[in-house]
């Protein structure tokens, strides 16, 4: 059904070019997925400009770890007061109201909604702030581990930015690519495309897949073995190892190893309202635990 799978470890910090930002690729089959590097390393809009230049054109799945949309079917609204009522006009809000460089988003959290956002001891409780989508719900109720509330910009684990950040990208995408599931007709299935269909992923969700747990991979042995689990060959001998590039090496071949399971397409809580507003985790509540 896919020519290719990409995962993209996405960041959302303040410099244009991030080293966190990792891109991963791989055909199908067994071959261990590659990564791309530019020599001077990955901006957020270079990644778009590669999607634009050799993929988005091909039945290309392409999977970025970020939330595509904040938390909407909880209190039936994005931000207090706002009336939009889609992610895509969502998008474009976003994207019209940061005056970042490269895609960045930390203008839209400091300035547009800034008391929507923990911000650690100055904010008070956190509680208050944690609002998550029906996917994160289902994700912490079924032992994936515990995601990060997308209002929490506090800490190593925090999502906003680059969340932010990535909405900013989806609105730029356009309707050079299909984004799953909002484009998704019929729901439950992947949209239908002659070109490339864009997936929310998270990495490590994708070693828990393929190693019982959502431990970090930081030896080739590590991730060799993973990547057996997943149906893949070892990887080629790879400089330099971190977290970041593991993660998208195993998010790609994790994409290849579920992406013709009908049933990762039709999470059974997956409804239309929640298709259009919040979107869903590719990979989330889909088959029985220890099926692959």
């Amino acid at each position: 059904m896919f020519d290719a799978f990409i995962a993209i470890d996405w960041s959302g910090a303040k410099s244009n070019y991030a080293h966190k930002l990792q891109v991963a690729v791989c055909e199908p089959g067994t071959l261990a997925p590659r990564l791309v590097q530019p020599r001077n390393g990955w901006s957020r809009a270079g990644v778009l400009g590669y999607l634009q230049d050799h993929w988005f054109a091909r039945r290309a799945l392409i999977g970025f770890d970020f939330s595509f949309a904040p938390p909407y079917v909880d209190v039936g609204a994005y931000f207090p007061g706002l009336t939009l009522r889609r992610a895509r006009p969502l998008w474009a809000y976003v994207d019209s109201h940061c005056t970042d460089d490269d895609l960045g988003a930390a203008s839209f959290i400091e300035q547009q909604h800034p008391h929507q956002f923990y911000r650690g001891a100055v904010s008070g409780r956190k509680a208050p702030y944690q609002r998550w989508r029906r996917c994160e719900q289902v994700f912490n109720q079924t032992g994936g581990g515990k995601a990060s509330s997308i209002f929490d910009t506090v800490g190593a684990a925090q999502v906003a930015k680059a969340s932010f950040a990535g909405m900013r990208l989806l609105h730029r995408i356009g309707t050079d690519a299909a984004v799953w599931p909002f484009d998704a007709r019929p729901l439950g299935a992947p949209p239908a495309s002659d070109g490339a269909v864009v997936v929310e992923l998270y990495c490590r969700a994708f070693i828990k897949l393929a190693v019982g747990a959502g431990t970090k991979l930081r030896s080739a042995s590590a991730l060799n073995h993973a990547l057996a689990q997943l149906g893949s060959r070892r990887a080629l001998r790879m400089r330099g190892i971190t977290d970041d590039k593991t993660d998208a090496i195993i998010a790609s071949a994790g994409l290849r190893a579920i992406a013709a399971h009908a049933a990762y397409w039709s999470p059974p809580t997956l409804t239309a309202a929640v298709a259009q507003t919040e979107g869903w985790t590719f990979g989330v509540a889909g088959l029985p635990r220890g099926a692959k």
